[in-house]
């Protein structure tokens, strides 16, 4: 037999008790592993964590189950010998917070089995919120929200929770909802006329302790569908989040709360629209930029004119001058025959260059590029007509482009 009696087994709702140090394990900063010879700590396994609490004032940070050695309570602080009575105490807030959570994880996933022939495969508790994946072969938002309707309406009836301790063999010949392997003594959750299934959890006494339990989000993960859900507490806290936040929001729009998801479509398609008008618009400034930067261009004894210029960017311009500016001023730059364009511009706090050159100019930009970075403490490349980068050192930009022109020039 375990060393460990375990009280939760049947009674979780226990959180005062009684019981004597078995074992003492020193740990290393003032921490030990306690083993006792009863506890109403429940220790992290089947996807739920630990309980926590004191053991005789001490704080239980931790509870691990040790197999056969029994439940290991990691207490910060633990004076007590082996064989003396202490007193533990559980974590009242936290225990009804993950009974809420496993016992809604129960109603769920029967929900999914009795509706869709959907068996849920694996479960997590985590500090904000809980995770199914169920094999639901064609999810949508009305599927899984009918199984969560189903599931309340099974937590508003109230329904009993009964334990129930049957061997192997018994619980072979019972509708259990998911098969077990071992042998053995097993422990059988069942909630009234619904779900039967074995589980060493925590559970409440009827499922109207569990609340409400509310699907956040889903989604397909490794060919199953993950559920992510909260219930009880988790799911009042979590309203009350998103009402802050779509009441904060409406306040934005100066509209009700209910409308907020209409105002912010219309607002995205709007958002659109004005991005087109400034792409529309850059394209015409970088070609008004263009032909401004050719007719000051230098022209070399061969023909080849070559544009050299930094922009200044202000912030009250519709059309910034950053680097995909940089990119279109180059490209109608060198539509035009014989043109070499040697462009920079500060976007924050980075310098940004673009080099290119027509098809019947020379010159390697890729090369003269790398060249350029390195004097601005960054990088950059391209191909021989056309590259870009950039650096941190933004005081060495109009160095890096004068550098450019004399190679240029001289060939």
């Amino acid at each position: 037999m375990p060393l460990t009696e375990r009280l939760y087994y049947n009674d979780s709702h226990l959180i005062e008790f009684e019981a004597r140090v078995v074992d003492v394990t020193e740990r290393v900063s003032g921490w030990a592993a306690v083993v006792l010879d009863r506890t109403a700590f429940y220790p992290t396994g089947g996807g739920q964590p630990s309980d926590t609490g004191t053991l005789n004032g001490s704080r239980v940070v931790e509870c691990i189950d040790d197999g056969e050695r029994g439940v290991l309570h990691v207490v910060q602080r633990f004076a007590a010998p082996r064989n003396t009575i202490v007193a533990g105490r559980v974590d009242w807030a936290r225990r009804l917070d993950h009974m809420q959570q496993h016992t809604g994880q129960h109603i769920l996933s029967q929900a999914f089995v009795q509706l869709f022939n959907a068996p849920t495969k694996s479960f997590r508790v985590s500090e904000s919120l809980c995770e199914i994946d169920i094999e639901l072969a064609h999810p949508a938002d009305e599927i899984i929200e009918r199984a969560v309707e189903l599931a309340n309406n099974v937590v508003w009836e109230d329904r009993a929770i009964t334990i129930h301790n049957v061997s192997a063999v018994e619980a072979a010949a019972l509708p259990l909802r998911k098969e077990v392997s071992r042998d053995g003594e097993l422990r059988l959750i069942e909630i009234e006329g619904f779900d039967l299934t074995p589980c060493g959890g925590t559970h409440a006494y009827r499922t109207g302790e569990v609340g409400l339990i509310a699907m956040r989000s889903w989604e397909r993960a490794k060919g199953l569908t993950r559920v992510e859900f909260v219930a009880g507490m988790r799911a009042l806290a979590d309203y009350r989040r998103a009402n802050r936040s779509a009441r904060e929001v409406a306040a934005l729009f100066s509209c009700g709360r209910d409308d907020v998801a209409q105002h912010a479509a219309q607002l995205v398609e709007e958002n659109k629209d004005l991005r087109r008008q400034v792409r529309a618009l850059t394209e015409v400034a970088a070609e008004v930029e263009a032909r401004a930067l050719l007719s000051a261009a230098l022209v070399q004894a061969d023909g080849t004119r070559v544009v050299a210029h930094v922009f200044a960017d202000r912030d009250s311009e519709v059309v910034k001058r950053d680097a995909e500016f940089l990119k279109k001023v180059a490209h109608a730059l060198i539509a035009q025959p014989r043109t070499i364009a040697l462009l920079g511009c500060r976007d924050k706090e980075t310098a940004r260059l673009v080099f290119a050159r027509s098809a019947d100019a020379a010159g390697d930009m890729n090369a003269l590029m790398r060249e350029a970075c390195a004097l601005l403490d960054g990088r950059g490349g391209g191909k021989a007509d056309m590259a870009q980068g950039g650096g941190k050192n933004v005081t060495q930009l109009q160095e890096a482009i004068d550098r450019a022109v004399l190679v240029v020039r001289n060939g």
